[in-house]
């Protein structure tokens, strides 16, 4: 994909823009005009039948074309029409998407890896808001609706990150919804300087989440002293965020932050706002002892986001789903240094969740379809777009037989609507 080139006024501008809401704000997405039925004849459901319509009017699909509207017609061409899909976790900031190939070094350890961030920002010439927009259109060309996406706060950087990715969100006001983490990567305990940049993000109005990582190992390492969940905590509650921690560790290492998070959570009356991203020690709990952690998770109203890495890391979504955990699927980091894979498409990552879970059976194929739309939508608190009547008019055609067969052959997106307009065609915003 070429390169965006934009000029200083436009940056300017978009940092002053108010790119992203707060949870506690509605998000508000551009429709049609006032008075406009959007009609998109010759399109199939996955439900099957024949071919039929799918009317958009103010936003949502309706069953009738009002008395008096303005009627603008699209053809399906027979399409499939599925439902747009939601990346629960990405890091824009962090992307090389478009730029010129970067050669990775090998590393042992977060330490290593963070270390290869900071290289890699350094060696790329393109500024983080014209990388993030490029990789972040491309997603919502690809049929994204929505993302959580995570922005490294720490001396390296400062605030550019999270301005860079802020001003990437305004430019795709009404194409794609974005929930923006301050998360701080190189830990807050071991890194002077990041909790006091924490707390700037906090108020700086931008993000709607703070981070945490690994409190029990990576961020409990070196000299530094402090409370790392007792930092991000305080900030969540002091200006109204939500959390959104990542665990990689594994065995008890990882368990015991999961228990102290939902203890915290209960205790400040965070429900329904916090977030646990990887939670790798889930992904490897016995049948009871998952039921029962699941149980920890869903009475805290805490929720998980799985990126579907491998067979042995990603969590057991529809086991947890059952006991009342909110679950959504995310790409991670596309092309960064931490590895040259990704493409910020949520349905290769669907397709990659079906393979590591070894999905066989249309309805195992389907469940990793909903992971990454339904899962995704509730996690962030968006309407599910299930292409029922009164649900939001967002959804991509495809060429395709049915949803599992979508799923595993992962073809072009020939039309993606937004709020009942066409914002991409043949894999390309208009």
């Amino acid at each position: 994909m070429p390169a965006l080139w934009y000029t200083k006024q436009w940056y300017t501008r978009c940092l002053d823009a108010p790119a992203v809401s707060p949870r506690r704000d509605p998000v508000t997405t551009p429709t049609q005009p006032t008075g406009t039925a959007t009609v998109f004849h010759d399109v199939r459901l996955p439900s099957g039948g024949p071919a039929g319509e799918l009317i958009a009017v103010d936003g949502l699909l309706v069953d009738a074309v009002p008395p008096g509207a303005v009627v603008e017609r699209v053809d399906g061409g027979g399409r499939l029409a599925l439902p747009t899909l939601v990346d629960a976790h990405i890091h824009p900031d962090k992307t090389s998407w478009g730029e010129p190939w970067h050669s990775r070094r090998p590393a042992r350890g977060i330490a290593e890896y963070v270390a290869g961030d900071v290289e890699l920002a350094r060696a790329l010439p393109t500024p983080v808001a014209e990388r993030a927009l490029r990789l972040m259109s491309h997603a919502a060309a690809q049929g994204t609706r929505a993302m959580r996406a995570h922005a490294d706060v720490a001396p390296a950087y400062g605030l550019s990150g999270i301005e860079g990715v802020a001003a990437a969100a305004a430019q795709l006001a009404g194409v794609v919804d974005v929930e923006l983490v301050a998360f701080p990567q190189h830990g807050v305990v071991r890194t002077p300087g990041v909790a006091e940049l924490l707390a700037e993000a906090a108020a700086s109005g931008l993000v709607t989440h703070i981070g945490g990582i690994d409190p029990a190992g990576f961020d409990a390492e070196g000299a530094g002293e402090g409370d790392q969940l007792g930092t991000v905590f305080g900030l969540a509650e002091r200006h109204g965020l939500g959390l959104d921690i990542h665990l990689h560790d594994r065995g008890e290492t990882g368990l015991a932050p999961l228990r102290d998070i939902a203890a915290r959570t209960r205790a400040l009356g965070l429900q329904g706002r916090v977030g646990v991203a990887h939670a790798f020690a889930v992904a490897g709990l016995s049948a009871r002892e998952l039921d029962e952690t699941a149980d920890l998770l869903a009475g805290a109203g805490i929720s998980l986001t799985t990126v579907a890495l491998s067979e042995t890391t990603i969590l057991p979504f529809r086991r947890l789903a059952e006991r009342g955990v909110r679950v959504g699927l995310g790409s991670d980091g596309v092309r960064d240094s931490w590895s040259p894979f990704g493409d910020a498409d949520m349905l290769h990552r669907a397709w990659l969740a079906g393979w590591a879970v070894d999905a066989r059976l249309d309805e195992d194929l389907e469940a990793c379809f909903r992971l990454a739309a339904d899962g995704g939508a509730e996690l962030l608190g968006l309407p599910k777009a299930d292409l029922r009547t009164g649900s939001p008019a967002d959804f991509m055609l495809v060429d395709g037989e049915c949803l599992p067969q979508v799923v595993v052959d992962r073809p072009r997106r020939e039309l993606v609507v937004r709020a009942g307009r066409v914002v991409a065609r043949d894999g390309r915003l208009v």
